[in-house]
């Protein structure tokens, strides 16, 4: 688990394959989520990094963004209606989710998993843990690559996502805050293109 402060230098660092990240960003620093295989979400957090109790709230965001999607000049906000981080570069088609829940075992239960599956809430937990850091709760991430289509009769779809090998999306930091990571293990619908694999990110 990888939980360094990164240096301002852009190298990628890698988030392993059904595994979760957490970093700690200063307010004004930007991060770079790179879909480097082109087939993989990353479920994504953010909390005050003083207030572990504010966090990043896709409820709050799309009431203050308007949009279910954030596009680039976009600003994300906490549960306590506070920007936290901004949309600030997106090379992909910009299909990203906003409306699914992370993963658990209580999900695939559901999709018939016979005893433990990797999933993005415990990957969420693990990483703050590194930290010392527990959340109250696990809010709804922001599912960067992952195609969720709302059909015209009000129909969800589970699609593979449309980026591909090396698109990116950047966020800037709006407060100092503590950003999580998870490359979905998700293998029995179609998110990750049924493969989960490793995805890199960069801090400068």
């Amino acid at each position: 688990m990888n939980t360094t402060t990164v240096g301002r230098d852009g190298t990628p660092l890698r988030i392993p394959a059904r595994s979760g990240v957490a970093v700690r960003l200063a307010k004004g620093a930007t991060i770079k989520v790179i879909n480097t295989h082109g087939h993989q979400v990353i479920d994504t957090w953010a909390f005050n990094g003083d207030d572990i109790g504010e966090s990043m709230s896709m409820e709050h965001s799309r009431a203050s963004m308007l949009r279910t999607v954030p596009k680039v000049g976009d600003t994300l906000v906490t549960n306590h209606r506070r920007p936290i981080l901004t949309m600030i570069e997106d090379t992909t088609p910009g299909v990203h989710d906003t409306l699914i829940a992370a993963c658990d075992r209580h999900r695939y239960a559901q999709l018939g998993v016979e005893g433990h599956h990797d999933n993005c809430t415990d990957n969420l937990a693990t990483a703050l843990a590194s930290l010392g850091l527990t959340a109250h709760d696990t809010p709804c991430p922001l599912n960067l690559f992952m195609n969720v289509p709302v059909h015209a009769n009000g129909q969800l779809e589970f699609a593979p996502p449309v980026s591909r090998a090396g698109q990116h999306v950047a966020l800037r930091a709006e407060m100092d805050c503590i950003v999580v990571m998870s490359a979905c293990p998700q293998d029995v619908t179609a998110v990750n293109g049924m493969l989960p694999t490793d995805a890199h990110y960069a801090i400068y």
